[in-house]
């Protein structure tokens, strides 16, 4: 690529990637480079039926991607930040990260309950270990099941019970209204029928209504980033989770893009770059590298720059979350990334490695 030629960027092609990297495309865009986008199909992409946490290796997201940067197929490619591997090849560097969305992780219900307010014995939604292990720690009387698909299956296989219901109920009651038409003294039960009430709703319940139901759940839970670039955020019943509780997954809601080191990256560097990120990801990073946990364990790394510290707050669960190891720390920002090596090692000493390991033997 030269200093104007067009940018190639490799993308997955779900639709929250697309517009992920449509964000870095349109930045660049201002910034008067044209960009092209290039859609890769990864290894996470065709084990549909297999969670994350069970692929055997990181960077299942990842790979096809890079291997395409380092091939000199496409000039860069955008990741989200918490699926991609602490390790790196050496050719390639993280050229840029954009400022970050909300970090933390939201429970989306049909009518809005939070996690208190569901039943013993209801049953939760999750692709992820950690947010998996997290929900047991605050809830064991809860049912945690597995939940795989993008943003919108999710949302539908939540949706979809409750709303099938209804749409019985209303079935019903039509038939009811249909068979007392005369009747002066009937009072139906909806002041709607059933095709009125079809016409009303938004466009992720028509598609929850026609799902086939495997699993009934109550409730799943996501990264509230992921809901607010799928574009669902304001047609979703959520509640934000406490990120001292739920403390999010290293470089959650943060965007990376990888190129070659050279030109090309001190290009994307000097366009995409926000700071603040930039330190706060590395911190978070740093740390996860240090637990040697990668995304087989149930961990939650979670940074914030304040002035002249990095507050930064670590929590390793037993994979049944029976038990936790969690400790806050205020690094340095002149020395974040030894500082974070350093706190890695003293969690590790505290009982987080015991944590790693149990996670590695299932």
């Amino acid at each position: 690529m030269n200093s104007r030629g067009t940018i190639r960027l490799a993308t997955r092609g779900s639709d929250l990637a697309i517009r992920q990297a449509s964000t870095v495309r349109e930045a660049l865009a201002e910034r008067h480079f044209e960009v092209e986008l290039v859609e890769v199909e990864t290894e996470g992409d065709r084990l549909t039926d297999e969670l994350i946490a069970n692929l055997g290796k990181t960077g299942a997201f990842v790979r096809s991607l890079d291997e395409k940067v380092l091939d000199g197929d496409v000039d860069a490619a955008v990741h989200s930040m918490k699926d991609m591997p602490t390790e790196m090849p050496d050719e390639l560097v993280v050229a840029g990260v954009p400022e970050r969305a909300p970090a933390g992780d939201v429970l989306v219900t049909p009518d809005g309950a939070g996690l208190s307010d569901l039943e013993p014995g209801a049953t939760v939604g999750t692709s992820s270990m950690r947010r998996g292990a997290q929900v047991r720690n605050q809830r064991d009387d809860l049912t945690v099941e597995p939940l795989r698909g993008n943003v919108d299956t999710r949302i539908e296989k939540v949706l979809a019970p409750a709303l099938q219901r209804e749409h019985e109920r209303r079935t019903e009651a039509d038939r009811e209204r249909k068979g007392n038409a005369g009747d002066d003294s009937f009072e139906p039960e909806y002041d709607e029928t059933v095709d009125e009430w079809f016409d009303g709703l938004r466009e992720i319940e028509r598609r929850a209504l026609g799902r086939e139901v495997e699993t009934e759940y109550d409730a799943i839970v996501l990264a509230e980033a992921g809901l607010r670039r799928s574009g669902l955020v304001h047609h979703v019943n959520y509640q934000r989770l406490p990120i001292g509780d739920f403390v999010p997954a290293a470089g959650q809601g943060a965007l990376a893009v990888t190129a070659r080191d050279g030109e090309t990256a001190e290009t994307l560097h000097a366009v995409l770059d926000h700071p603040r990120t930039r330190v706060e990801t590395t911190v978070e990073r740093t740390v996860l590298a240090g637990l040697n946990g990668g995304c087989i364990a149930p961990i939650g790394v979670h940074a914030v720059l304040q002035g002249e510290f990095v507050r930064t707050t670590a929590q390793v669960l037993h994979p049944d979350g029976h038990d936790v190891v969690q400790q806050r720390r205020d690094i340095p920002a002149e020395t974040h990334a030894d500082a974070a090596r350093e706190f890695a090692a003293d969690l590790q000493d505290a009982g987080a490695a015991d944590h790693v390991a149990a996670a590695r033997e299932r």
